[in-house]
């Protein structure tokens, strides 16, 4: 519901921090904080915020168009705990969050990349979940969902790893008619849609997420061409302009996986 003028919301962060983030800078509060990765419009960053204000919700997303219009969202709904960045998921985690920070991490459809030239750029990775276990605080959450069934057995394949890993049967029980547009859509054709989360396993250290990291098998899946057919209908509704080979708002080029900087005490 967009509120009066007056209370308006500034949510976006333009000029982001270097190093290791601040979150109580950057919420001007203390809360738990939940980042959403891959947000592209906004909508579930949005359903976040609105049901959780106990929670700083951090949105982020490559694209700057989707980030625009969901800060303008988040902006007349008077979030004032929510905070819009353009950035990828990996370099946030890898670069900026700090040890053991982060109470939630979601993910939402991830792009599957169809063409086998491209798969090197999907999100989903050992190393991206060693850094996701390495970013929430003990017994913090991963949330997954996806309708892509290759990506959908490989996660559950490599999550369990880092995680205690939980699938969710059914809806989300707070957001019965979905949480992204994405998953409107893919239920109005009929096609299954993949949810999950998981607890991040307790005692294991940095250094033991990074060497299962390592022995785990990469993302090679076959993401099946034939699902391209509701990339482009989601395109046509305005979810998301991004197309291939460009890089997806879920997942910029790959970098060169390194050890995070230590927090300064």
């Amino acid at each position: 519901m967009v509120v009066d003028e007056s209370l308006w919301a500034r949510t976006a962060l333009k000029r982001l921090p270097e190093g290791l983030w601040n979150w109580d800078e950057l919420f001007a509060r203390p809360a738990p904080v939940v980042i959403d990765i891959g947000c592209g419009n906004g909508r579930s960053t949005l359903h976040l915020a609105v049901n959780h204000p106990e929670w700083n919700v951090l949105g982020v997303d490559i694209l700057p168009v989707v980030i625009r219009y969901a800060t303008r969202r988040a902006n007349q709904r008077g979030l004032v705990h929510a905070r819009l960045a353009v950035i990828g998921g990996r370099e946030l985690l890898e670069r900026h969050v700090p040890l053991h920070s982060v109470t939630e991490l979601h993910c939402y459809h991830p792009q599957p990349f169809y063409d086998q030239r491209f798969v090197e750029r999907r999100l989903i990775t050992p190393e991206f979940l060693s850094l996701a276990h390495r970013a929430l605080v003990p017994g913090g959450r991963l949330v997954l969902q996806t309708d892509n069934p290759g990506y959908w057995k490989y996660i559950s394949q490599v999550v369990p790893t880092f995680f205690d890993w939980h699938e969710q049967s059914g809806t989300w029980p707070d957001s019965p008619q979905g949480r992204t547009r994405r998953e409107i859509i893919a239920r109005s054709k009929g096609l299954p849609i993949f949810r999950g989360w998981g607890v991040a396993r307790y005692g294991l250290s940095w250094d033991e997420a990074l060497a299962q990291a390592r022995q785990l098998p990469p993302p090679t899946f076959d993401a099946d061409r034939r699902l391209q057919a509701l990339d482009q209908l989601e395109r046509d509704t305005g979810e998301s302009p991004a197309t291939e080979p460009r890089p997806s708002a879920k997942h910029p080029p790959r970098r060169s996986f390194r050890k995070p900087p230590r927090r300064r005490r």
